[in-house]
């Protein structure tokens, strides 16, 4: 699909500010570094999609040496920095992973900057705990200075979030503050992402689902790139859940939307998560049974390496598919649905939390209609029922406010101990059928069997706590 691995991926943990006016680095402790020169040139669409979205895509050129970097928000502080090959043209690969949020527009320079940039290393007992860069920042316009400023950057290396913070302390006890712009290039564009809209509890469910839509769709295009790269499952993951969540959304909403509408668009969200689905459900089994084979005999490992091989090209094809599905002009339409959408709101005077309750009260039901030994297609549909219950918490949490903690905790427990049964369900169904045609892996894929029944067991026990816990949880709502 024209992707590929980038040349270096770094994960970045850190934290800006804004030097106080004569600031210098010399009045710290660590080992200096010699000062180093660099200009970048920024790139983006006419429309600054990228810069609205946290990322950021440009070209550095240092002692006449050039590299394109693509920077990627995580969330809290934490970006991935991407190190792409090319010349002086927009590497392809960067306009690949940047298709969602571009949606194919051109990506042209934006800003020139060049950076003098001084670095202060944190030694602690031979490790690098972290470095405090502290840059003057000119902006060019041709070959003319329009303009300047300094930015005081920490970056962790080996160190954790409590070195960070004492860092950031540190920095803040001799007059630094929080930094005007979340980037430089936000800085000179004028452009921020978007910040999460807190609702108060007057919150109409127009409102509510509004914010709910405006978020999820902010979390798709955040591990969008990601998805697309796949160096971690976790981007697809998150992508899947926040697809999931915008279905449950919409289908919580269906007593004050327009049914037709709705109904359209859970369809395509629909699609869209069962080409994520096939990727990310082989991902969880994958791991699972990597770990599980582990624990085997070294004759019984090897047997079972074809089955997981097997299972790994199946991942492959699973994901081109995906892939193909991603550059679609119908996942791009969608997106663009979602971006602009206004739900044609139908007034009913139907409250958040009578929405939440309602959900609920089918909860209730289903786990009344098991039986003693309820069975498996019967537990994964209180699975998902537990699962709308959780979703239509969180869009009524305006309303519900404190009283929501509880019951979402609750709700996930149940929800992750079903999970896991029914990924055991899964897990036993898949070895059945890779061992009918790989014979000779039979007594390996025997034993892990077993495991998953023992899972299954396991988990049968446990879920009845599970929901009376969550039944109390929401009682007290």
């Amino acid at each position: 699909m024209g992707y590929g691995l980038p040349v270096k991926a770094t994960l970045e943990r850190e934290v800006k500010l804004q030097p106080p006016v004569g600031f210098e680095l010399s009045g710290l402790e660590g080992e200096r570094r010699e000062p180093r020169l660099f200009d970048s040139t920024y790139y983006d669409t006419e429309d600054r999609r990228l810069a609205r979205r946290g990322v950021t895509l440009r070209r550095r050129v240092e002692n006449g040496v050039g590299a394109w970097q693509l920077k990627l928000p995580k969330g809290a502080g934490v970006r991935v920095e991407l190190e792409l090959e090319g010349g002086e043209a927009v590497p392809d690969r960067a306009v690949r992973l940047l298709v969602g949020l571009t949606r194919r527009r051109p990506l042209e320079p934006v800003a020139s900057l060049r950076t003098r940039r001084e670095t202060l290393v944190v030694q602690q007992n031979g490790s690098v705990l972290a470095e405090v860069v502290l840059d003057g920042v000119s902006v060019l316009e041709g070959e003319r200075v329009a303009g300047g400023f300094e930015e005081l950057e920490i970056e962790l290396f080996e160190g954790d979030d409590a070195d960070l913070r004492r860092l950031e302390t540190l920095l803040r006890g001799v007059g630094a503050t929080d930094a005007a712009s979340s980037s430089k290039l936000a800085r000179v564009l004028g452009v921020e992402p978007p910040r999460r809209v807190k609702l108060g509890p007057d919150a109409s469910p127009a409102d509510a689902l509004r914010a709910a839509l405006r978020d999820q769709l902010a979390l798709i295009l955040a591990h969008d790139p990601g998805t697309r790269l796949g160096t971690d499952p976790e981007d697809l993951h998150q992508l899947r859940v926040a697809t999931r969540r915008l279905r449950a959304f919409l289908r919580a909403s269906r007593r004050f939307v327009d049914e037709e509408w709705a109904n359209e668009l859970r369809a395509e969200l629909g699609w869209l998560g069962g080409e994520l689905g096939g990727v990310r459900d082989l991902d969880v089994l994958l791991e699972h049974l990597r770990e599980e084979s582990a624990t085997l005999e070294p004759a019984e490992k090897k047997s079972l390496r074809p089955v997981l091989a097997a299972l790994g090209r199946e991942r492959g094809r699973q994901r081109r598919t995906l892939l193909r599905g991603l550059e679609s002009d119908r996942y791009l339409a969608l997106l663009d649905r979602l971006e602009t959408i206004d739900p044609p709101i139908v007034e009913t005077g139907i409250t958040l939390e009578a929405i939440w309750r309602r959900e609920f009260r089918r909860l209730r039901r289903a786990i009344a209609e098991l039986g003693p030994v309820p069975a498996d297609h019967a537990l994964h549909a209180v699975r998902i029922h537990a699962k709308r219950s959780r979703y239509a918490a969180e869009l009524a949490r305006p309303a519900l406010g404190k009283r929501a903690v509880g019951f979402l905790e609750a709700a996930k427990g149940l929800q992750d101990v079903l999970g896991v049964h029914q990924d055991a369900v899964v897990a036993e169904q898949v070895l059945r059928e890779r061992v009918a045609v790989q014979p000779a892996a039979g007594v390996a894929v025997g034993r892990l069997i077993e495991r998953e029944r023992q899972r299954r067991v396991e988990m049968r026990r446990t879920y009845r706590a599970a929901w009376k816990q969550l039944d109390r949880a929401g009682r007290a709502v």
